[in-house]
């Protein structure tokens, strides 16, 4: 047992595409969900939220937020019942619980129709989409960690944050799109909610890939030898007790990745439309564009990984990510701070999809610890207020 990859490597390789394919499409369609609303957020405000321009995108961006306190929670209830019942079926039912929610912020009622239960309800559908992602990703990345074979791990991991850009950058595009072709009087109307009807199909699409996998084999393997019963009851405090190290270690590692993060995909355009004077489509595209040159590089990154180790692949990142921040806040110089966006980008993606957990927790309480990796995010780091 002390190999989780073991069982896994009696797997065809079209079987491991498809488990690839299974846990990667799941992430897109949490991040979807994300690009949809951050590049959709002016339109949104205006049709669920009462007040002034100002206001009501402040209300707005307070309950994009909203999402992630919630996650914690879903972390620890899904976290147990992917160590107990399967990492499919707890996959299953994330995916479900997303992309009907995404679903539902489409089909709300605005202000104007039923008053103050229209962000009631937003705010509701956000804590459902935050409940269900606190499991997405950490069983997302468990399910793949588990499916891959040692020497390949972070080659095939790197297909999880693939993707999480894929996701996001689908949906920041469809928003724009739908955006530039049908105005801002249309997208004010009913434009806005078209981004958002296209979850339904999207979860149904990642819930039939998942519906023809089988459970990882390292879950399989531990049933079958009967072992199940006595590792699934895993408590969250001997977890804290006895791998506290390797859970501040991971946990630094997740928090650095996410501030990263939200500062590229959220602040970044802000601070591009209203410091650097750029245009508002001009702000919107250097990102995106950025984000279509990571998803390239994202393979390779995880190859290398698997050859030269993780740790290294993470000091070469962290150190370029603190160099290359000072020429993307440059106030004087659009195209050096433009330059400087891009290569951020770049070092973000030059370390491991998948931090090494799987060298840290025993298999039937790695659900648990990543859920408690992934959910230790920035709260509100990164969220442009304008």
């Amino acid at each position: 047992m002390d190999n989780p990859a073991v069982a896994s490597e009696g797997a065809s390789s079209a079987l491991l595409r498809r488990a690839i394919a299974a846990s990667a499409i799941g992430n897109a369609t949490e991040w979807f969900d994300y690009g949809v609303y951050a590049y959709g957020v002016t339109y949104i405000s205006a049709a669920l939220f009462p007040g002034s321009t100002a206001e009501a995108t402040l209300f707005a961006l307070a309950t994009f937020a909203i999402s992630f306190l919630v996650r914690p929670l879903g972390g620890l209830f899904w976290g147990p019942l992917g160590d107990r019942l399967g990492r499919k079926t707890v996959l299953a039912w994330t995916i479900i619980i997303m992309s009907m929610a995404t679903l539902g912020i489409g089909l709300l009622p605005t202000y104007d129709s039923i008053g103050w239960a229209a962000p009631v309800l937003l705010i509701i559908l956000r804590m459902v989409q935050g409940f269900s992602s606190g499991g997405e990703y950490g069983g997302a990345a468990t399910f793949m960690a588990e499916y891959s074979p040692d020497d390949k791990r972070g080659y095939y991991g790197s297909f999880l944050e693939f993707g999480t850009l894929a996701g996001f950058s689908l949906g920041a595009f469809l928003m724009l799109g739908c955006s530039l072709v049908l105005g801002d009087e249309a997208m004010g109307e009913w434009g806005w909610r078209l981004p958002f009807l296209i979850a339904a199909p999207l979860g149904l699409s990642g819930l039939y890939l998942r519906s023809k996998m089988e459970d990882t084999p390292v879950f399989r393997e531990l049933a079958e030898a009967a072992e199940q019963e006595e590792n699934e009851t895993v408590p969250l405090r001997k977890l804290l007790s006895g791998y506290w190290k390797p859970l501040l270690l991971l946990s630094g590692l997740v928090v650095t990745l996410n501030v990263v993060n939200y500062v590229l995909l959220a602040y970044m355009p802000t601070f591009m439309s209203t410091t650097l004077k750029m245009g508002n489509n001009a702000s919107l595209l250097v990102p995106l564009l950025a984000m279509l040159a990571m998803m390239v590089l994202l393979p390779f990154a995880g190859a290398l990984s698997d050859r030269y180790g993780r740790k290294a692949l993470w000091w070469f990142s962290i150190i370029g990510l603190f160099i290359a921040a000072v020429p993307m806040f440059q106030h004087r110089s659009v195209p050096l701070s433009a330059l400087g966006c891009w290569v951020c980008f770049m070092f973000r993606n030059w370390r491991p999809s998948l931090p090494p957990s799987r060298r840290c927790f025993p298999p039937m309480c790695d659900m648990r610890g990543w859920r408690f990796l992934i959910t230790c995010r920035p709260r509100f780091s990164g969220v442009p207020l304008r």
